[in-house]
């Protein structure tokens, strides 16, 4: 079984929607440890426990606490710890609000950077359809097209080696990018921009997406203590 860590919880996004939403997912493949307070509990070292860091977490301390994660010489690990781990041999997918940074700040740029996208905000919720653009091994067995109600992230792609496998589409949002993977020294990286709501959790055709996303980057070594 491999260990796995999420970050989860901020202002807007309660802790509560994605530990339902990953509960059913959980068994005898993944085990997810969740972790809230990340500005206070993750080191560099601890990060190697793992194989892979599912971020669905934004700039916040908590949901109660609006202080910003990311704060140079207190925080620990930020973006270029997260770079470093991957690039070691590590993986990571940024969820939703893992993808919620604007990119203003010193610390926050550094992570920016590391996912490969600048938030720029989303319209009311609204209805999302969901679009495969090529075949990629995260788009196994999902749809062609499906449809969610949520928030329509609209980012600016920044990696030039971004590898785009899903677009979405609404009226209030336009197209966006939705889903692209990068390889980065012995690592993966993933991101997915929808996930606000629990219904999206419980969307079959995106819990393939996340599903095989995991799979996909879990195949970027042998077992957890390889890196």
């Amino acid at each position: 079984m491999e260990k796995i860590l999420v970050l989860c919880d901020d202002v807007w996004h309660p802790a509560e929607v994605i530990e339902m939403g990953m509960d059913s997912l959980a068994g005898e493949d993944y085990q997810f440890d969740f972790v809230k307070t990340a500005k206070d509990i993750l080191t560099p070292d601890m990060l190697k426990e793992y194989p892979l860091i599912i971020c669905c977490k934004s700039n916040n301390v908590t949901s109660g606490n609006p202080a910003p994660w990311f704060e140079n010489t207190v925080t620990e690990v930020m973006g270029g710890e997260f770079r470093e781990y991957v690039e070691q041999g590590g993986s990571f997918m940024a969820v939703h609000s893992g993808n919620a940074f604007h990119g203003e700040k010193d610390g926050v740029k550094e992570y920016v950077e590391f996912v490969g996208n600048r938030f720029l905000g989303h319209p009311l919720r609204c209805g999302v359809t969901m679009k495969k653009v090529k075949d990629h091994p995260i788009m196994d067995g999902v749809a062609e097209q499906f449809n969610l109600r949520d928030e329509h992230y609209q980012i600016e792609v920044l990696a030039e080696d971004a590898d785009v496998f899903l677009k979405s589409v609404s009226e209030t949002g336009g197209v966006q990018v939705a889903g692209y993977t990068r390889e980065m020294g012995q690592g993966r990286l993933c991101v997915l921009t929808p996930g606000h709501t629990l219904s999206v959790w419980k969307n079959e055709d995106f819990k393939k997406i996340f599903l095989n996303a995991i799979a996909w980057c879990l195949e970027s070594f042998p077992s957890s203590n390889s890196y």
